[in-house]
């Protein structure tokens, strides 16, 4: 990429907030150090990358925490250098933290798979984060642990430490003595430890001089008698920091042995914080991941079978911000031309934002192309140019001897000698800064030059006929900043398709310039000119008035589509139940049905006691078993609202209707109904159903009444068949007395005794418990009970008993 369009860009501004996002100088070098790819494979790694980390620091609170740029130390370490401690702890916690990282990163490496294969080159080096953790403490002190040696020779320091306070303690308490010391104390002078002499007592102590004090009084003397062991304590000391100084080099040796490890480990994690710096940064600019588009548009013409270029437009960019700009104050720009539009003619007002729409489309591009994510929109795109090129600014210099005209025409004629159709070029104020007939003329030139290269380019201009040009020639849209004429200011919105107006009269005007030489510039004007400025402000007008419409239909549209969203939701949720209640209907029937069985298997085995025909018996077994078939059927999803209403001219079914459960084949009544459904009391079971499984009972009596012209009924062989009726599953007890309980209880079990029930619910409840132990009581003893238990966790647990009622 063209380095003098980058610094006009202010793209190394961009890398110098992205650099105070890095958490170590190798990774912040690394940003400083980024480029624009014009690989497209590489510029789309690049953004996968940081769309990666972005995913994960959202999930995560993963960082390179506690690593460091350990290059130096280690490269030190490389050629026979010896480390000191904290050096040696900053290489082990980077270690540590690159393990951290690789082992998170292969863990879900599926998730993050560009970030996982940039750890799998992180150094693993165990035993080297174990050697330096046992050998040095946190504080950087060398740990006894770290050699055997080491540790003897301390107790030796020590105990000549010992020894040699020891004696000089004598010589503050020796009454004689203490008395020629200044102070009782013990010092050091030269390493060497001392006694305060009173200068006038020199001589009658023997001993070594090593210091006096500023006024003289005093002498800091080392008495003959401690001198060997002075001396014994200094040995020790220096034997001891050898013995370090080994141990250090020893670490030392095993950083330099793993250093084709380690640095490019370092590097390594560099890109990694680099990834999270730029996710970061993302963040901070609320940018998305722009999409990339391959500039490899050649394909075949199925006419003639020429090879040509055929692409949709290079850049999308929707609701797009300029970076550097404060988010909350600056307004984004909308630049999404039509499909085929190579170039864009921008006009409008000084200082209304033509030069910062210009670095906005090129530093957008380049910061797509380094793997950044954009301050735009979601769905923005952008190609992935070979080349960006531009020129903006004042380029005159009077060391050259350079005009501003001069120095536009330097730049675009290099720009010229390298744009091709793989470029973005950006170009302000072509033209300018000469005569405007030739500047005009050209800026034309230049334009068409560019067209004709295919290079998608940007320009901004103040020629009325480069307005023209843009408006009569394929491949050009004309694009226009806004000015506010109330106000004086321009707006900064960027509007696609239409030029920008001529607003000089207008501002001189609102300024106070006399009338009459307002209407004696615009008798100056062609007429033809005037009457398509007018055109050209009533279709701004329009299109201000269609934009505001069309806000309020998309605001409307999306309400609509948020009422949607919610009443599906609801109505989901709705169906979610009654599937739910039909499951537990389901469940209770086909419990009943169990129930039945029973008492149809009692039955027969006490009529083959009486030696009585089973037949009656036979035709009850069979309807059971179609009713079971009908219960087991799956449950449906509820169809269309409008199924199940009754045709015209019957009436709609009420509360208190008695109805036949279709599927079921049982009669019930209609307790409660809505527009869907029906709740129907069917003997002891409550269900809920779709209003199309009821039908009137005389309907269908009388839809399966034989004709009595042809048919006659046939004879009744048998008696009905009476069977005691179910009280329920369940039975609810919470908020009576133990009395009312009990009494409920009793009657409740006798009933399904005589109905033959398996098995029985009691709810009492949890709260103090001493419901639920009168009544477990009860069913200890009671005479239809074989035993209980304590409810499952989703029958609810201790506040339910159940119980297994005893066979006849």
């Amino acid at each position: 990429m063209d380095s003098k369009t980058l610094a006009v860009l202010e793209f190394p501004k961009i890398l110098a907030r992205l650099a105070e996002f890095c958490d170590f100088s190798a990774s912040a070098e690394l940003a400083l150090a980024l480029q624009p790819t014009a690989d497209y494979e590489e510029a789309v790694g690049r953004l996968a990358e940081t769309t990666e980390a972005r995913k994960l620091l959202s999930l995560t609170d993963l960082t390179i925490g506690g690593a460091h740029d350990i290059r130096e130390q280690v490269d030190l370490a490389a050629r026979g250098g010896v480390l000191e401690p904290q050096e040696l702890l900053d290489i082990q916690s980077t270690l540590i933290a690159c393990g951290r990282l690789r082992r998170t990163l292969e863990k879900h490496a599926d998730d993050y798979p560009h970030l996982a294969e940039i750890a799998l080159r992180l150094p693993a080096a165990p035993e080297l984060v174990e050697a330096i953790g046992r050998c040095i403490a946190e504080n950087g002190e060398v740990l006894d642990s770290a050699s055997p040696v080491l540790a003897d020779l301390r107790r030796q320091v020590r105990i000549a430490h010992d020894r040699l306070m020891s004696r000089l303690q004598r010589y503050l308490t020796d009454a004689e003595t203490a008395s020629k010391l200044q102070d009782a104390v013990i010092t050091q002078r030269d390493g060497r430890y001392v006694i305060p002499l009173r200068a006038e007592f020199k001589g009658q102590v023997k001993a070594i001089v090593h210091d006096q004090s500023s006024t003289g009084a005093t002498l800091f003397i080392e008495p003959l008698a401690v001198v060997e062991l002075n001396n014994a304590y200094r040995e020790a000391q220096i034997a001891e920091r050898d013995e370090i100084r080994r141990v250090l080099t020893a670490l030392s040796a095993q950083v330099g042995a793993l250093a084709g490890l380690i640095l490019p480990g370092i590097a390594a994690l560099a890109e990694l914080d680099l990834a999270f710096a730029k996710a970061k940064y993302a963040e901070a600019v609320r940018g998305c991941e722009p999409i990339l588009l391959k500039m490899d548009g050649k394909r075949r013409s199925a006419d003639d079978g020429k090879s040509s270029i055929v692409r949709q437009s290079s850049i999308r960019l929707l609701n797009a911000r300029h970076p550097l700009l404060d988010p909350a104050t600056v307004v984004p720009i909308n630049i999404d031309p039509p499909e085929g539009t190579l170039a864009v003619v921008l006009t409008g007002p000084n200082t209304g934002g033509k030069t910062v729409t210009l670095k906005t489309v090129g530093l957008l591009a380049a910061m797509a192309q380094t793997g950044l994510h954009i301050p735009a929109q979601s769905g923005s795109a952008l190609a992935c140019f070979q080349a960006i090129f531009a020129d903006i600014g004042d380029e005159q210099s009077i060391e050259q001897s350079l005009s501003t005209f001069s120095g536009h025409m330097r730049n675009i004629v290099a720009i010229l000698k390298k744009a091709d159709w793989r470029s973005l070029v950006i170009l302000d104020e072509l033209g300018a800064g000469t005569d405007p007939a030739e500047g005009s003329a050209l800026a034309r030139a230049i334009l068409k030059e560019l067209l004709e290269r295919r290079a998608t380019t940007f320009v901004a201009t103040h020629y009325p006929e480069l307005k023209t040009f843009a408006h009569t020639t394929p491949g050009v849209v004309n694009a226009s900043l806004e000015f506010d004429l109330q106000t004086l200011r321009p707006t900064y919105k960027l509007t696609l398709g239409l030029p920008g107006r001529s607003n000089a009269l207008a501002i001189a005007a609102r300024l106070g310039l006399p009338q009459a030489v307002i209407e004696a510039a615009r008798a100056e004007i062609d007429p033809a000119e005037l009457r398509a400025d007018k055109l050209l402000a009533d279709i701004h007008r329009q299109r201000k008035l269609a934009f505001r419409e069309r806000e309020k239909a998309e605001k409307a549209r999306a309400e609509a589509r948020r009422l949607e969203r919610e009443l599906a939701a609801r109505l989901e949720q709705i169906e979610a139940e009654r599937q739910a209640e039909l499951e537990k209907a389901r469940a209770e029937g086909l419990l009943e049905l169990e129930v039945l069985k029973a008492q149809i298997e009692t039955l027969k085995q006490e009529l083959k006691k009486a030696r009585q025909p089973l037949e009656a018996v036979k035709a009850v077994e069979e309807q059971a078993e179609e009713l079971q078939e009908k219960i087991e059927r799956p449950v449906r999803r509820r169809k269309a609202a409008d199924e199940g209403r009754p045709p015209s001219g019957q009436r709609p079914l009420a509360a208190g209707d008695r109805v036949l459960l279709r599927h079921l084949g049982v009669e019930g009544v209609i307790l409660a109904l809505d527009e869907e459904q029906a709740e129907v009391q069917a003997g002891a079971l409550r269900l809920r159903v779709r209003r199309e499984e009821l039908k009137r009972k005389e309907e269908a009596e009388s839809a399966a009444a034989p004709s009595t012209e042809t048919e006659t009924p046939p004879p009744a062989t048998g008696r009905r068949l009476s069977l005691p009726a179910s009280p329920g599953l369940e039975l609810d007890l919470r908020g009576q007395t133990a009395d009312e309980a009990l009494d409920r209880l009793d009657d409740y079990l006798d009933r399904a005794f005589l109905a033959g029930m398996p098995f029985v619910r009691i709810i009492h409840g949890k709260g103090t418990g001493k419901l639920r132990q009168v009544i477990r009581e009860a069913l200890r003893n009671h005479p239809h009970v074989h035993s209980f238990e304590e409810g499952g966790e989703k029958e609810g647990g201790a506040g339910v008993t159940v119980v297994k009622i005893a066979s006849a």
